[in-house]
């Protein structure tokens, strides 16, 4: 029986130009394409002719177990991530739900620029150093574990990386963080905030700790705080690694 072929693939921000030879060609191999809506459409000139399907927020587990599925039946499938695949993307889901199946395709996870690299070369070089990857979002991990994670960011001089930092639904998380991470770290520590890094409407603002929720912060923007060591220069965030000059 043909087991089929399931890819896992991390598309980076969306446009041609951040994504991996690996990626753009497991796509234009398979046979069919599940991803969240927005993400296809980004891939539209790579579907063409092929079987696609979508779904809006909060259908992961649902395109897991379909892609699982279309595989099982002898297809090749491209399961789309954002970014990497394997940074809260499909890639730990998809293996959850094999788990619990029989004959599961042959699986490729294939990973991609992840939202923290992309906002980073939009701000310079702001992850020279050690830092942590923290999402504000509470829809699957308690404000309470997040606020813990924060503050050992913040204790352990981490550069920090905020992802899903607001919503719709979601407007105090951003308020909570900046306030944790200000009982560790000056007012005028450097953050960066970018919107949509490597998409259309990309936009770079560069504030501080004590100023940055004056800016426009939404749920497709990055935000990276700086370590104690990080500084702002001629438009851009530097965390020095140490390196004698």
């Amino acid at each position: 029986m043909n087991r089929g072929k399931l890819y896992v693939v991390g598309i980076g921000p969306g446009n041609r130009g951040d994504m991996t030879f690996r990626a753009a060609e497991a796509i234009r191999e398979s046979d069919v394409i599940i991803g969240y809506t927005l993400y296809v459409q980004l891939l539209e000139n790579l579907t063409q002719g092929k079987k696609v399907y979508s779904s809006g927020m909060r259908g992961e587990i649902e395109r897991c177990r379909l892609a699982v599925e279309e595989g099982a039946k002898g297809k090749t499938v491209s399961l789309i991530s954002s970014g990497d695949a394997g940074i809260y993307g499909m890639a730990g889901i998809v293996l959850q739900v094999m788990e619990k199946k029989g004959l599961p395709p042959e699986v490729d996870i294939i990973p991609g620029v992840t939202a923290a690299s992309s906002a980073a070369s939009v701000l310079g070089a702001p992850l020279m150093h050690d830092f942590a990857v923290i999402s504000l979002s509470d829809l699957l991990t308690p404000r309470e574990l997040i606020e813990k994670r924060l503050r050992s960011a913040g204790e352990g001089d981490f550069v920090v990386v905020l992802y899903n930092p607001r919503s719709h639904h979601r407007k105090t998380q951003i308020q909570k963080a900046r306030d944790i991470l200000l009982c560790y770290r000056s007012a005028e520590t450097p953050v960066g905030i970018v919107r949509d890094a490597g998409r259309r409407g990309e936009k770079k603002t560069i504030s501080t700790l004590e100023k940055m929720l004056e800016c426009d912060i939404h749920m497709t923007t990055t935000v990276i705080v700086g370590n104690s060591q990080s500084y702002t220069r001629d438009g851009y965030i530097v965390t020095p690694r140490g390196y004698r000059l």
